[in-house]
């Protein structure tokens, strides 16, 4: 018989959040986010989507001065 689950039963109109909160809430950081990248593999293949292409997304911004002709550089 499994103990590591918890368990929480009722009418889904009577229940409120603070079950599901309070669970992730005190999972580690690295439960949550295995979680959440399953959820993510789970949608991809349902959508047909190769999960082997899946790469975190990388935007580039340039920060610094600019510099100007006038100013003296």
């Amino acid at each position: 018989m499994r103990t590591d689950f918890v368990e929480r039963r009722g009418r889904i109109e009577d229940l409120d959040r603070s079950f599901d909160l309070g669970f992730w809430q005190d999972q580690p950081a690295q439960a949550r986010f295995d979680a959440t990248w399953e959820l993510v593999l789970h949608a991809c293949k349902v959508k047909g989507i190769d999960v082997r292409q899946l790469r975190l997304q990388r935007d580039i911004e340039a920060y610094g001065r600019q510099h100007s002709k006038h100013a003296g550089y």
